[in-house]
């Protein structure tokens, strides 16, 4: 008799969400201590065309957004892609809908910083997101007190999950929210705009850069 072939174990795969204006060290680390934590094959950073809750003042453009995430993302498990530009997506709990829809092998799972998790409730559908993926949040510095005070989190409290739990995110029972903590790391985009507010020209006349996820060329 022929051996039965197990069947192939889905890909995991971490979703980062952000502006990117610019990429730094500090979203490299994160992504790569999260997806150590929560078992991950990759992470994908889902570079926003524009993001509804920030001003499009000083949003540098796309293209220049994804150029300065790819050097971050060198010789790690880490995809930088513009996919909500091709889904014709805006807010999260479309993009995570058509993501799902398009890579039904893929188990996904959100990543956000406690300083997103502060302002949760006020992202469109927010619960319809939780019920969509599960949910790691990761502990950012002076933002503690915000995120566990939010309204979101109030909501979010009876389905915490303990961190000891983390790495069998894949079997939770939606909604479920872990609470990641790692060495907490004081880079930021808004630091670094502050100190190089033209960045962005660095990159103003390099190659159109390449979709990770896609694969096609990010013009505009």
């Amino acid at each position: 008799m022929w051996p039965i072939k197990k069947a192939a174990r889905p890909r995991t795969v971490g979703l980062l969400g952000g502006s990117f204006n610019p990429a730094h060290g500090g979203h490299r680390a994160i992504s790569l201590r999260a997806r150590e934590a929560l078992g991950l094959d990759e992470v994908w950073w889902l570079v926003s065309p524009g993001n509804p809750l920030k001003p499009a003042a000083g949003m540098a453009p796309l293209p220049a957004r994804v150029a300065s995430a790819r050097p971050q993302a060198r010789r790690a498990p880490i995809r930088v892609t513009a996919i909500e530009r091709d889904l014709g997506t805006r807010y999260t709990v479309d993009t995570l809908a058509a993501l799902r829809r398009r890579y039904p092998r893929i188990r996904f799972i959100w990543l956000m910083g406690e300083d997103n998790l502060a302002q949760f409730h006020q992202w469109k559908h927010w619960r319809a997101i939780a019920r969509t993926l599960p949910i790691a949040v990761i502990a950012r510095p002076h933002y503690n007190k915000a995120a566990h005070g939010s309204p979101a989190m109030a909501w979010f409290r009876r389905f915490v999950r303990p961190a000891s739990q983390r790495k069998s995110w894949t079997t939770w029972r939606l909604p479920a929210l872990v609470l990641l903590r790692f060495r907490p790391d004081p880079r930021s985009a808004t630091l670094l705009r502050q100190t190089a507010p033209h960045w962005h020209r660095t990159h103003a006349h390099a190659a159109a850069p390449r979709d990770g996820v896609t694969h096609r060329l990010i013009l505009s």
